[in-house]
């Protein structure tokens, strides 16, 4: 599959529909030479932290023949000067810095084919909605917002652009998930009507969003949107259905003041850098022990004064770390969801309940700290199918290499790519899909506040169905499942 195929407005075609008025126009004179002419397509990249570093090395490594990251662009300009030296690293050409208040100047010089964007998430809305105003494609990473009022703009900004976006959630593409789409497209357990997913963050990966940026909702909108907007895109994906209402509950318990001092700790302090009692904590994070950490955040504080090693125990967090979803879908299947942050293993169990029978699916993961050097122990996955009244069948589960249990690197093949495999899984989300996942956890928030359910339709307007793959319908008739020797 193509990179965003379908999605960019052709030269032809919007030579056909200047009539249209100034916002087409506007998009003509905005497609770079490089796209008119089937040549590397060029990139510019908006927030360059950790994240940012897997779409870097796509193109200045296996996916350098297909497109180049011409520029990019932070706040902090002791991270630009990091990306540039790791792009003669990799015997690159050091793409252009820009300030972030440059970044539209950056648009207008560069011309991309397509924006990356990743910086926190409190700002993937202003700078999706400009790139697409300015005629670009977006490549973003999840969540695509955090709100109900951005995922708006954003979906408003697509209808007037004819411009699209690609939100890269890479779990659809990790071998082992894909393999579970497959198998209840297959209708081995027959129609869904019901979900139980439980997903659990241990506290080395499930501190660390207490002391980063993630700690504060108003940027990252709590774990909610911006970790299980993951999750709730792959129940999305795997039932190929639009969610409809939400309810949830949410706290925090454990990442506390009191949890400190319980702990035999004095209380919170303001990071682990400088903390008076790093020997005592075990959740003491050391920032400079990592060289890659330590060239992105901790020597360039200087210019913005973040600190990427907060302590967890701070009062100020405004984040849950125990939620409890329940989600209802237009095709009439429910969800069961839970997240919890501090627990002894990481990982998560998912069970989809069908006509026919049961699919059960686990992962034990080796959790680790965002963006730092630590390697990964392969996951542990089992998957096996429980037909009704039958015994359970164990499937041998696909598997992948690299990041994400080998998703990341499928993902980025389907993006920059030109000759990519067609796929048939419809793995590609745009923004509908974006929109769909973030809004669950954006309605879960707004239940936190209110002790009421939220319905997805009274957030926004003109979200449709993405284009997915056709699942077993629930009218089609089943077999009676045998019996069991037993009355009752």
């Amino acid at each position: 599959m193509k990179a965003l195929e379908g999605t960019a407005v052709g030269r032809r075609d919007v030579m056909k529909g200047l009539a249209a008025g100034t916002a087409v126009a506007a998009a003509l004179e905005s497609v770079p030479a490089s796209a008119a002419a089937g040549g590397r397509k060029r990139y510019v990249a908006v927030g360059v932290g950790s994240r940012n570093r897997m779409y870097q090395d796509a193109l200045w490594g296996t996916h350098k023949a297909n497109g180049e990251l011409v520029a990019v662009c932070d706040v902090n300009p002791g991270r630009l000067d990091h990306v540039a030296a790791r792009a003669i690293q990799a015997g690159a050409k050091p793409p252009k810095p820009y300030l972030a208040s440059d970044f539209d100047k950056m648009l207008r010089e560069q011309k991309p084919d397509a924006v990356i964007v990743t910086p926190p998430d409190a700002f993937h809305d202003g700078y999706i909605v400009r790139a697409l105003d300015a005629g670009c494609d977006v490549i973003t990473e999840k969540p695509m917002t955090m709100t109900a009022e951005k995922a708006q703009h954003i979906l408003d900004a697509v209808k007037r652009s004819g411009r699209h976006i690609r939100v890269t959630f890479n779990y659809r593409y990790s071998p082992f998930r894909s393999q579970v789409k497959q198998l209840l497209m297959s209708g081995v357990i027959g129609d869904v009507l019901s979900v139980d997913f439980h997903w659990l963050l241990n506290t080395v990966h499930g501190a660390d969003y207490f002391r980063r940026w993630h700690s504060n909702k108003a940027i990252s909108g709590g774990l909610m949107v911006h970790k299980a907007t993951h999750h709730f895109d792959l129940v999305n994906w795997w039932l190929s259905d639009m969610p409809v209402s939400v309810q949830a509950v949410g706290k925090r318990d454990f990442y506390t003041p009191e949890m400190a001092k319980r702990f035999g700790l004095q209380g919170a302090h303001q990071r682990c850098h400088t903390c008076p009692e790093k020997d005592k904590c075990t959740f003491f994070f050391d920032l400079a022990a990592d060289p890659g950490l330590k060239a992105l955040y901790l020597d360039n504080e200087k210019y913005d004064g973040y600190f990427r090693d907060q302590c967890v125990w701070r009062p100020e967090i405004s984040i849950e770390d125990t939620m409890n979803v329940i989600v209802s879908y237009a095709g009439g299947a429910t969800l069961s969801y839970s997240l919890n942050a501090f627990n002894a293993w990481e990982g998560y169990h998912v069970a989809f309940n069908g006509t026919k029978g049961r699919l059960e699916h686990s992962v034990i993961e080796q959790g680790g700290v965002a963006g730092a050097s630590n390697e990964r122990d392969e996951d542990r996955i089992k998957t096996r199918i429980i037909p009704m009244r039958g015994e359970a069948q164990e499937i041998t589960p696909d598997t992948g290499a690299g990041s994400h249990g080998g998703g990341d690197a499928v993902m980025l093949a389907d993006i920059f790519d030109p000759d990519a495999p067609e796929d048939p899984l419809l793995r590609a989300a745009d923004e509908r899909g974006g929109a769909a996942s973030c809004l669950i956890g954006i309605a879960a928030n707004k239940c936190f506040q209110t002790g009421q359910p939220v319905k997805i339709a009274d957030l926004v307007t003109g979200l449709d169905l993405p284009v997915l793959p056709p699942m077993p319908g629930h009218k089609t008739p089943v077999p009676m499942p045998m019996r069991t020797g037993k009355l009752g």
